[in-house]
C-alpha cells in the first residue's frame, strides 16, 4: 500500500512540456540583437557588442569593447561559463584607449545550449579592474 501511495504522489497527469531554447530568454545573458551589453564598474561603463549578433559557433566574431573613460592594459578572453571549452584570448586594437576591436572564433558544443563568458580585465587610473559578460552561442 505504501508503495502505491508513493507512486501516486510522484505522478502527474499532465504530460511533460517541451521547451525550446528560443522560447526561454535568460535575461542575465547579453542580447546583442536587441542592444549593446553594458556593465557598470566603479563609475565606468563597459560595453560589449559582438557581430554577428547571434554569435555563431566556428565563425569569425567581430568584438567591440567600449569604455566610458580611457583605460590601459586591456585584456579580454572568452571561456565557457558552465563547461570548460578552453580559453580563447582576443587580441585587441585601439586608437583612443576607449574603443577596442578584436576578432575571435570559438568551437561548437554538442549541447544545444552553450553559454560563453567574456572576461575583461583593465586598468583605470593605475588600478586593476574587471568585469564579465555572458552570452548564448548560436542565439538565433
Amino acid at each position: 500500500m505504501l508503495f502505491f501511495i508513493a507512486n501516486l504522489v510522484g505522478c502527474d497527469s499532465q504530460p511533460p512540456m517541451e521547451v525550446s531554447k528560443s522560447e526561454v530568454v535568460d535575461q542575465t545573458l547579453c542580447q546583442f540583437a536587441e542592444k549593446t551589453c553594458e556593465q557598470s564598474v566603479n563609475n565606468q561603463t563597459v560595453s560589449l557588442m559582438i557581430n554577428p549578433v547571434f554569435t555563431p559557433s566556428e565563425k569569425p566574431l567581430d568584438i567591440q569593447l567600449t569604455f566610458s573613460v580611457p583605460v590601459s592594459d586591456v585584456q579580454i578572453r572568452i571561456e565557457g561559463r558552465d563547461m570548460f571549452m578552453g580559453v580563447i584570448p582576443v587580441r585587441l586594437e585601439t586608437d583612443d584607449q576607449k574603443s577596442f576591436k578584436g576578432t575571435a572564433i570559438y568551437g561548437s558544443c554538442s549541447s544545444n545550449y552553450m553559454v560563453w563568458r567574456t572576461i575583461v580585465i583593465y586598468k583605470q587610473d593605475g588600478v586593476s579592474k574587471s568585469t564579465w559578460f555572458d552570452f548564448l552561442a548560436d542565439n538565433e
